[in-house]
């Protein structure tokens, strides 16, 4: 077997550690940097490398950490799993998403536990799960975006072959996965890279220290590193997508980005196997070039979340106006029915938040609508809540199903966060296990102090290190057996079966969506070729002028209603949505 690394920063020698022997490597040649040598290992084989006599350290592109990042290494035969289901050909266009985090989808909180339950979310017709990071990180517990290892699968979770079985289940189902990934940063704890080569560079910042390597010198490695790892989801896991996180932070000044080196990539790759991937970015930059094709001069992504529709969407059921909602609270509807039409609230426009106008137009005529996601609710925007609370933890059974009406038929590409359907009461906290008490503690202060500058007592916010913060988070599924969650979730159902089997639900002209609303009176309806869709969002029932060409019908309706009669008014509860078709 080859063994290879790449190690600019040996002075003069670099050992494999194979199951307690050691073995010199020899520079390659032909490669700069790279130390290679050829050992007989097998599946599971621990082993490790060790620069200029130091101690022995995990391999960068590991495969496997069955000891937790600081361990040995561990061989893995990719070709030793047989596969039984091959990936559906599924269309991003048509898709219906659902975040879902491992660790806490059921209790024992394993890749194999949470495969058990495949069934209930293909039932629910949703078309990909959309897996939180996976990459090993300290402890057992986590969101997962403190990884490290970005080749391996985090052991507690079942390891790689546990990952292989979840996908071939959900393949076997009908359904794709989507896998986040983190190439933004890495782990304060396990992260190793800088002992072998300049992963990291101090020309740039971020959040979470030195910036990943893009631009200086090196980067070309550095870039390889992290496109190879995406590659390998896509072939060795057969994962048929990538949701890149946070990728405003990826600073890059080189004139050929990252992205699109990943973009043209993944295309390449999907071409080469017959398959569909696509990668689907996390920015706040309001940007429609991130999934501009790569020919249009943009970065060929395929989708991007849309914060700004969240944002609409939470301040018009909640009414909160702190922080970054403040420029969408000031007129919730009117935000909400720009970002149904326009997609980016902030699209030039001025934000008081950042202090500075933010954002650019998307051209409605030549952008599809399934470059863009559209939810409610995310584990972002849940778990960065003091408490971790949900919107079904203040708001009625109504509202969320008003929420999940303008989510589910809008044109943006769907996605639900895990439990969302049945309006799960069970928060989701931030929580994790870091096993370095220094940083433990540097964690639990910093996440306290952050909210008592906002108000909150800080004996009040959750320890995210205390094992019952994580429990708290787990998915309590007799809910959904009891009322109102059985409701909700026969809504959701009804809602996606709508999504599956009406065409323009799926139209991906976003010129041609057309709205109205009432800021006073709380109501916003918006039409999608045949269908016309109404939601009202107040305390008392309101009269909607939808007009009438006498041949309107009522399709779905959370609560009963009436088609418009002559007089085209359309007469809709409080808290209600409605689905009418007039074709």
């Amino acid at each position: 077997m080859l063994f290879e690394v790449w190690a600019p920063r040996a002075r003069d020698r670099v050992t494999l550690e194979l199951n307690g022997t050691e073995q010199p490597l020899e520079p390659d040649p032909e490669r700069a940097g790279w130390w290679t040598g050829v050992a007989a290992a097998g599946d599971g084989d621990r082993y490790g490398y060790s620069l200029d006599g130091g101690p022995v350290l995990p391999d960068p592109r590991s495969r496997r950490q069955p000891d937790g990042p600081d361990g040995l290494s561990a061989v893995v035969d990719h070709s030793a799993y047989v596969w039984f289901n091959e990936s559906p050909r599924l269309r991003l266009r048509a898709a219906v998403l659902y975040e879902l985090h491992v660790g806490t989808f059921t209790p024992d909180g394993t890749l194999d536990a949470a495969a058990e339950r495949l069934g209930e979310l293909a039932g629910l017709g949703i078309t990909h799960v959309e897996l939180m990071p996976l990459c090993p990180f300290p402890g057992i517990r986590g969101w997962g975006y403190d990884g490290v290892a970005p080749w391996a699968v985090h052991e507690p979770y079942g390891g790689p072959t546990a990952l292989k079985r979840f996908v071939d289940t959900a393949h076997g189902l009908g359904m794709g996965v989507i896998l986040d990934v983190v190439h933004n940063h890495l782990g304060p704890s396990g992260n190793h890279l800088p002992s072998f080569g300049p992963y990291f560079t101090d020309t740039h910042h971020t959040p979470w220290g030195a910036a990943v390597n893009l631009d200086a010198a090196g980067s070309d490695e550095v870039r390889g590193y992290l496109r190879d790892s995406a590659l390998a989801w896509l072939q060795d896991y057969r994962i048929d997508g990538l949701r890149l996180d946070a990728v405003h932070a990826l600073v890059d000044d080189r004139a050929l980005t990252f992205l699109e080196e990943l973009s043209e990539a993944v295309d390449e790759l999907a071409r080469e196997q017959g398959r569909q991937h696509f990668l689907i970015a996390e920015s706040d930059l309001a940007d429609p070039r991130t999934t501009t094709p790569r020919v249009a001069g943009g970065l060929g992504l395929h989708a991007q979340w849309n914060d700004d529709f969240h944002h609409a969407l939470h301040t018009t059921l909640t009414g909160e106006s702190q922080g970054y909602y403040a420029d969408f609270a000031r007129a919730p509807l009117a935000a909400l029915a720009k970002t149904l039409t326009h997609v980016f609230f902030h699209d030039g426009t001025y934000s008081t938040f950042r202090g500075r106008h933010h954002g650019r137009p998307v051209d409605r005529v030549r952008t599809p609508a399934h470059r863009f996601l559209g939810y409610a609710q995310t584990h972002d925007q849940i778990g960065n809540r003091a408490l971790g609370d949900r919107l079904s933890a203040t708001l009625s059974p109504g509202l969320l199903a008003c929420a999940a009406t303008l989510v589910l038929t809008g044109p943006s590409v769907p996605m639900l966060f895990m439990g969302e359907e049945w309006g799960a009461k069970t928060p989701w906290q931030y929580f994790t296990d870091h096993t370095d008490p220094e940083l433990a503690e540097a964690v639990r202060r910093g996440r306290r102090r952050e909210f008592a500058e906002h108000g909150w007592a800080e004996e009040d916010i959750p320890d995210p290190q205390e094992p019952a913060t994580r429990d708290r988070s787990v998915l309590d599924r007799t809910e959904r057996e009891r009322a109102p969650h059985n409701r909700l979730l026969a809504w959701h159902r009804e809602l996606i079966a709508l999504r599956r089997t009406l065409p323009d639900l799926t139209d991906p002209d976003l010129a041609a969506v057309r709205v109205a609303f009432d800021e006073e009176a709380r109501w916003l309806a918006f039409r999608r070729g045949v269908l016309r869709i109404a939601v009202n969002l107040g305390k008392a029932p309101v009269e909607i002028p939808l007009g009438t060409n006498g041949r309107d019908r009522v399709i779905a309706a959370w609560e009963p209603v009436d088609a418009p009669g002559e007089d085209g008014m359309l007469r809709l509860p409080a808290e209600c949505a409605v689905v009418l078709t007039d074709g």
